[in-house]
């Protein structure tokens, strides 16, 4: 009953002339503007700046979501410089989140992305995050334990 009622909301929020579409987000489902009108939607009632991340706000992140879990010690491995105010910075929007302690010396904090995280980046599941080329692919990896 609940699948076909979703089927025909679907089918009419493809309709030509519906603004809003059915989407998939991080397990569940949304009703949010088509993606056309997403940049002019953004651009007038956005906020501007208070969701915005720095470039290494957007760094760390990328290599907690495409290295998850992952340790601070191994995101600044790979970054190459300290990670301890971004981490802070995305535990505070709810991008991340401990995912547990790693079985290592010192037992680490693990860390991951969080359903937040899929609904800002209109993903449907970490999966869905863009693959990554060789190169790219290269510099997340990790060796060994730290």
């Amino acid at each position: 009953m609940v699948a076909k009622a979703l089927g025909n909301l679907d089918a009419r929020l493809k309709l030509e002339n519906s603004g809003m579409e059915l989407s998939r987000i991080g397990g569940g489902l949304m009703i949010s503007p088509k993606k056309i009108y997403w940049d002019d939607l953004r651009e007038k009632y956005g906020k501007k700046n208070e969701s915005r991340l720095s470039r290494a706000a957007m760094e760390t992140l990328a290599i907690i979501a495409y290295s998850q879990p992952v340790t601070r010690s191994e995101v600044e491995s790979i970054r190459g410089v300290q990670a301890d105010n971004m981490i802070r910075l995305l535990l505070e929007k709810d991008l991340i989140r401990e995912m547990g302690k790693k079985d290592v010396p010192g037992k680490p904090v693990q860390y991951g992305t969080t359903r937040e995280f899929l609904k800002v980046f209109r993903l449907g599941s970490i999966a869905d995050l863009p693959k990554l080329d060789e190169s790219e692919a290269e510099r997340f990896e990790r060796e060994g334990e730290y």
